[in-house]
């Protein structure tokens, strides 16, 4: 291989990166937003939250068909390949997390027609502050390199389900209570359990970083409420092969 193509594979990888990247920057702008239309009861934020899933949509489906030319036409092997293939699965749970947090929106535009209900939509504006957070540490992991920040992100899923299930507690207590909120907490529940989902993301993404970097699988047991990989598309079994 001449040193102008080596070149040029080096920049598709790059550029692969970059688009992940990118990716992420997007689905973390639409979490952070479409919790704030609830918070604020925006409804134009939340539609514009909605709308902007369109684009997460399109670039999912651009860093697949960028990392499948990769592969048939390079033949990636070792580090190269596992970039190439925690690229397609980042996007997807990129993609997955663009959807959750647009359904978060989406019952924001029907929360906003009832009466408020501060206490609880602070409660899902602080859940939704962590998961934020968590989301944009494992993204700074993945474009650094960074293993302990990935390891810390993976570790710390239980204080994602902890304030789900309080949440949780709190929502059936109001509707207990008062028999009119039921609606309004329906909607407030199922935003909670999107939240939730979204940790459960950042922890499949953290896995994703350190089997780039190490070339080996995480070894323990996984964070409650974490997906399996048959919901999140590629398996780690059959997709991505040791070094």
């Amino acid at each position: 291989m001449n040193q102008h193509t080596v070149k040029a594979y080096g920049d598709e990888l790059n550029q692969l990166t970059a688009e992940v990247a990118r990716m992420g920057g997007l689905a973390e702008a639409q979490v952070a937003d479409a919790v704030e239309s609830v918070a604020r009861r925006d409804i134009a934020l939340a539609r514009a939250v909605v709308d902007r899933d369109a684009k997460l949509d399109v670039m999912h489906r651009e860093i697949e068909k960028k990392a499948i030319r990769l592969i048939a036409l390079r033949g990636p092997v070792a580090s190269d390949l596992r970039k190439t293939l925690s690229a397609m699965k980042l996007a997807t749970d990129l993609e997955r997390t663009g959807d959750l947090a647009k359904n978060i929106a989406k019952r924001g535009l029907a929360v906003a027609e009832t009466e408020p209900m501060q206490p609880l939509t602070r409660s899902i504006e602080r859940m939704g502050r962590l998961v934020s957070l968590r989301l944009r540490d494992v993204l700074d992991a993945y474009t650094s390199g960074e293993l302990d920040g990935a390891l810390a992100v993976w570790a710390s899923d239980d204080e994602v389900d902890e304030h789900y299930n309080a949440l949780f507690r709190e929502l059936l207590t109001y509707m207990m209570g008062d028999p009119r909120t039921i609606n309004a907490c329906t909607h407030l529940l199922f935003m909670a359990k999107n939240l939730e989902r979204i940790g459960d993301h950042a922890t499949n993404i953290a896995e994703t970083v350190h089997y780039e970097i190490t070339g080996d699988e995480m070894i323990g047991e996984r964070p409650r409420g974490a997906p399996d990989a048959s919901e999140t598309g590629l398996t780690h079994t059959h997709t991505l092969p040791q070094a």
